[in-house]
């Protein structure tokens, strides 16, 4: 097979240099293949034209098992076409055997997460370490970019909820009809509705009634006061339970959504929230 940029023919003499060194810059994918195997010739082209999409965040070589008997004995190749994608000069990832496109592409996507998929990934870190503002950002340059995707849509609504932005909120996950992001979307929309919809002083509840506290709450969460919201609907919710038909128990659920399984915040106010309704 004739060795390109984008595509070499590695032997044992030079493995370590191709490969192992190689992925510590850059993740390597090697197909451990033969002349006379059928499945082997299916999937080549396969691999090339996938990696070579990838613009370079991935290198794609070659093993031929019978002139390089000892690379396929060193790592445990059984059956071709045998391909393994090795990062910092390990075994990362691999399959057997003549697999179609799709999952070539996924299997690739993985190792050389696209500029998009790494653009989301910085805005989903923000959003992790609670950068509100900075994540809400990166989410509105990721829909400018990537145009109206699901995904994007619940991180920027999260974002804004977080920051009391309830009326942009609305408008965002009012483009999500339906899908595996529905679910989080609708306990986002209770509280975007709740933040857009705070009672003003002209509208105010009757003082000490739990409309009074639902509101207050809704006047802290509009500060960016997360951890005030919270112990504000904890407060309806000793009062009742099923509040709004458990409206303030699904804003509860919504800033957990937000905050992520791991918080702390998350940790105790569930505990909280479950010990007030069981």
């Amino acid at each position: 097979m004739t060795a390109s940029a984008q595509v070499i023919d590695v032997s044992e003499a030079t493995f370590e240099r191709e490969v192992i060194q190689a992925s510590h810059q850059t993740p390597v994918v090697v197909d451990f293949w033969a002349p006379w195997c059928g499945p082997c010739r299916m999937l080549g082209p396969t691999l090339e034209k996938v990696t070579a999409e990838a613009n370079g965040r991935v290198r794609l070589v070659k093993v031929n098992v019978d002139d390089n008997p000892a690379l396929a004995m060193r790592f445990n190749v059984q059956g071709i076409p045998a391909v393994k994608a090795f990062r910092d000069g390990k075994v990362v990832a691999e399959f057997v055997g003549a697999v179609g496109e799709a999952q070539v592409r996924q299997f690739i996507r993985k190792l050389a997460p696209s500029v998009a998929d790494q653009s989301a990934n910085a805005a989903a870190a923000l959003l992790a370490a609670h950068r509100w503002a900075e994540a809400e950002q990166a989410y509105r340059r990721l829909a400018m970019n990537n145009g109206a995707q699901a995904a994007v849509a619940v991180g920027l609504a999260k974002a804004l909820v977080a920051q009391g932005k309830g009326r942009e909120a609305v408008e965002v996950l009012a483009t999500i009809k339906d899908g595996p992001e529905l679910a989080v979307a609708e306990r986002l929309r209770s509280a975007a509705n709740w933040l857009a919809t705070a009672y003003d002083s002209g509208n105010a509840p009757a003082a000490n009634s739990t409309d009074a506290l639902f509101a207050a709450a809704a006047s802290v969460a509009a500060r960016g006061d997360i951890q005030g919201a919270l112990e504000g609907l904890l407060a309806v919710l000793r009062r009742d339970k099923r509040y709004r038909s458990g409206e303030a128990q699904r804003i509860m659920l919504a800033y957990f959504d937000i905050l992520g399984d791991a918080d702390p915040l998350t940790r105790v106010y569930r505990n909280q929230l479950a010990s007030v309704l069981f």
